[in-house]
């Protein structure tokens, strides 16, 4: 029915006598199922084959770069544009040289700024730990929200449910040391200008009897830049019993 010439196209009636019709369970469902299957097979492979085939060009083209920038630097002869005082040669060394630094920049970036996240958040625990609210609260914004154990599964809004905590140093009361640690931080950015980083902390402590302790919270923390500074904005803590 698809065939352009007319004169060698079937008709409805014959059409309606095709197996792809008339045995259509048989017929359509295995024969031309497998030879879509193959068709796409065809296509993934040629697909694969242009990949390799540029990304062998483009290799080839930056070592012959590399290369000339190499022969340059030994004094060698480099043919000159007539248009311009530059070398054809030092034209595309220069690209090639714009075009790597370009993508190291990118690729470096978000993973500079997963790092930030991690050392804003060390430094958020760290002040919990020693009971710094000052240094608390320059990390954090004013209007924080959170979901934590001591709050009984409701939504805390704001500093002072958990300014009473640092106030009364109630860890400190019962605690002679303690350690903290982050586990396995695993930082998503959403965008430029907001990051979620969850991980496990582990808090070891020797309790008045000299009894040592270590307490596990599985901790999600969100973080958003804000005149160029980053802010805590949320978090959510499950805590496990101490072992």
């Amino acid at each position: 029915m698809l065939t352009v010439n007319p004169q060698r196209r079937i008709n409805a009636t014959e059409a309606l006598k095709h197996p792809w019709i008339c045995q259509r369970e048989r017929v359509a469902s295995v024969v031309h199922r497998q030879q879509t299957v193959d068709c796409l097979k065809k296509f993934n492979a040629r697909r694969k084959l242009k990949g390799a085939i540029l990304t062998t060009m483009l290799a080839t083209r930056n070592f012959s770069s590399r290369s000339i920038v190499a022969k340059k630097g030994d004094g060698s002869h480099v043919k000159e544009s007539t248009e311009s005082n530059t070398t054809v040669e030092d034209d595309d060394c220069k690209e090639d040289r714009k075009v790597d630094r370009s993508a190291t920049v990118i690729a470096r970036e978000p993973e500079a700024r997963k790092q930030e996240i991690v050392k804003l958040t060390e430094q958020l625990v760290e002040a919990i730990t020693v009971g710094d609210y000052e240094a608390y609260t320059k990390l954090c914004d004013p209007h924080l929200t959170s979901f934590e154990p001591e709050a009984l599964s409701n939504l805390v809004e704001g500093m002072e449910f958990h300014k009473f905590y640092f106030d009364n140093a109630v860890l400190g009361k019962f605690r002679k040391a303690i350690n903290t640690t982050i586990l396995n931080p695993n930082v998503h950015l959403l965008g430029d200008e907001a990051a979620c980083i969850a991980y496990v902390r582990l808090s070891q402590y020797i309790d008045r009897q000299g009894v040592p302790h270590t307490e596990q919270a599985e901790e999600t923390r969100v973080w958003h830049r804000h005149d160029g500074r980053w802010q805590h904005i949320h978090f959510h803590r499950s805590q496990n019993g101490s072992k």
